[in-house]
């Protein structure tokens, strides 16, 4: 089943700031996969265009990423855990990325792992899958098109989803459900009272199973769920959108807006 929460990142959102030579691209999984895979993305840059600078943005995802450019299958790809602020990288060679964006519930049934185990650091693929990583990595390597790459991906992880899916956490699981329903705008007592859980083992469970805490977590759900909205061409101002997911004080809008994307909200349409 498809899931209803669509996270996005900076390039599709300021599209104009991607100077010739950078081309950032997004593809939808295939239906089987679609309740895991947020999507599958290529970052591709031109370093004979000058530098570019590229935001990431936190989303509630959990990425594998391969270094296309890579001379060998080793160390060619590596597991990118949880964000909670943004980052800014400053490309200055050339790049060309393959990313598989995991939803968070679904990572561990995938990488075999909590997703905490991911926080804050790069941990390489035949490090999670052994033999089988540098295998997919190597086939992935001498794929000619972006289909064959996907092709590829998606065999391996029908197989390891077939495996492995028993692992996935329930609680967490049926917590982000609510919390994508709810657009990230719900409570963590109203979240508690809904799961029949206490706040406290939530707490305890969303903290060792993600590394951060259910309150973090809705607050970046409530940010992409805004974003989402602004993609999708509303025509409800800054305010208005603040105010409809629950940011009903302007300075602390403005505070979380900046945290996690760096820039003022009206800056959104501008240059960096």
């Amino acid at each position: 089943m498809k899931n209803e929460y669509h996270p996005i990142q900076s390039p599709k959102l300021q599209q104009q700031l991607q100077h010739p030579g950078y081309r950032y691209r997004e593809y939808a999984p295939c239906e089987s996969l679609a309740a895991h895979v947020a999507c599958y993305w290529t970052l591709d840059f031109d370093a004979n265009n000058g530098n570019q600078m590229h935001r990431i943005i936190p989303d509630g995802c959990v990425d594998i990423i391969v270094d296309l450019r890579s001379p060998s299958c080793w160390k060619a790809a590596f597991v990118e855990g949880l964000m909670t602020q943004f980052e800014v990288l400053s490309l200055s060679q050339a790049q060309s990325l393959f990313g598989i964006r995991f939803f968070s519930e679904s990572a561990r049934s995938i990488l075999q792992y909590p997703v905490s185990a991911f926080m804050g650091q790069h941990v390489f693929l035949e490090d999670i899958w052994g033999a089988g990583a540098l295998l997919m990595v190597e086939e992935i390597l001498s794929a000619d098109t972006v289909s064959e790459i996907i092709e590829i991906i998606e065999h391996k992880l029908k197989h390891l989803l077939s495996v492995y899916e028993a692992q996935s956490n329930s609680l967490l699981h049926a917590g982000i459900k609510y919390m994508y329903t709810f657009k990230g705008s719900i409570s963590t007592t109203d979240l508690a009272e809904k799961l029949s859980f206490s706040e406290r083992h939530i707490r305890k469970t969303f903290t060792r199973e993600l590394g951060l805490s259910p309150k973090e977590m809705l607050g970046i759900i409530r940010f992409q769920s805004m974003l989402q909205e602004i993609y999708s061409g509303t025509h409800l101002s800054f305010s208005d959108i603040a105010v409809k997911y629950g940011y009903y004080d302007q300075p602390h809008f403005i505070k979380s807006f900046k945290r996690y994307y760096g820039i003022l909200p009206k800056q959104l349409s501008k240059t960096d």
